[in-house]
């Protein structure tokens, strides 16, 4: 007996402490501790699923989506993190993406390939848009002959969450019959205010079982051109069939310090055929 009553002595002090002030409580940690929080007791689930608590961690700032992105509305606060953890939807531009990371609330966003600068881009003989599936976006860039590859993006830091580290990804595959991707490496860079970090990637995939392949950036298990290989970074799969490169890191404080600018350059003698880019995401 006195077992059983040590046993539910905690859980009835906690029964009785306000909603309200189990709810601030829980709003001040980390949405993954909030789900952690639903599972201790009753009057903790009640606080932790409350819109109270789920207000603080759907950002306020949000960038007008486009029609119907989500319709119909969900019925909480928490089903709407959920939602746009689960869902990315589109920004009313229709280039763009956004979703939120799980872990920490953060906003993450993707461009379309259209909304990217690419060098020669618009000029049919060196690369031509094509229709894909499995995306929110509807087509893809594909390279079919350059010597100048160059492609560029930027996005306004004061999109992003505040005091957050974000990486900069390339979203691609590999075409079959393509040529040129893995030598000479192509350069990445990376820059928001003053800061900037510069890598070189390879986007030769023929080693791999896969056509397929993304950029990310990674520590290299090759170097061609005497480049340490700390600095060589190699593409990763994902589960959607796509490929991602990581292009370099980035730290958003106060979302004061401009656009962030991405860029990717290999600007060699080398031909290059058969990249089909999808977007870049950050």
């Amino acid at each position: 007996m006195e077992t059983a009553a040590a046993e539910s002595g905690p859980a009835c002090e906690i029964a009785r402490l306000p909603e309200e002030l189990l709810s601030a409580s829980i709003a001040r940690a980390a949405p993954r501790d909030a789900c952690h929080a639903a599972a201790v007791s009753p009057a903790f689930r009640a606080a932790a699923d409350s819109d109270a608590v789920w207000a603080c961690f759907v950002p306020r700032d949000v960038p007008p989506l486009a029609d119907g992105e989500l319709s119909p509305a969900p019925p909480s606060k928490k089903a709407l993190f959920m939602r746009l953890c689960d869902s990315p939807v589109r920004l009313a531009d229709g280039l763009t993406i956004m979703w939120l990371d799980r872990e920490t609330g953060a906003k993450c966003y993707m461009l379309s390939a259209r909304a990217l600068c690419i060098i020669w881009g618009d000029t049919p003989c060196y690369w031509r848009w094509v229709p894909i599936t499995g995306s929110r976006f509807s087509e893809a860039a594909e390279l079919l002959q350059v010597w100048w590859l160059e492609i560029r993006g930027k996005i306004d830091s004061k999109m992003l969450s505040q005091h957050s580290t974000y990486a900069a990804y390339i979203v691609f595959k590999v075409a079959p019959g393509a040529y040129g991707l893995g030598s000479p490496y192509p350069e990445t860079t990376v820059s928001l205010g003053g800061s900037k970090s510069t890598c070189h990637v390879c986007l030769d995939v023929s080693d791999r079982d896969d056509e397929d392949s993304w950029w990310t950036l990674r520590p290299s298990r090759r170097s061609h051109l005497e480049i340490p290989l700390s600095n060589v970074l190699l593409p990763q799969q994902r589960a959607d069939g796509w490929m991602e490169l990581e292009m370099g890191e980035f730290q958003n404080d106060e979302g004061e310090d401009g656009e962030v600018s991405i860029s990717l350059m290999e600007t060699s003698a080398t031909v290059k055929i058969g990249l089909v880019v999808q977007g870049a995401q950050a």
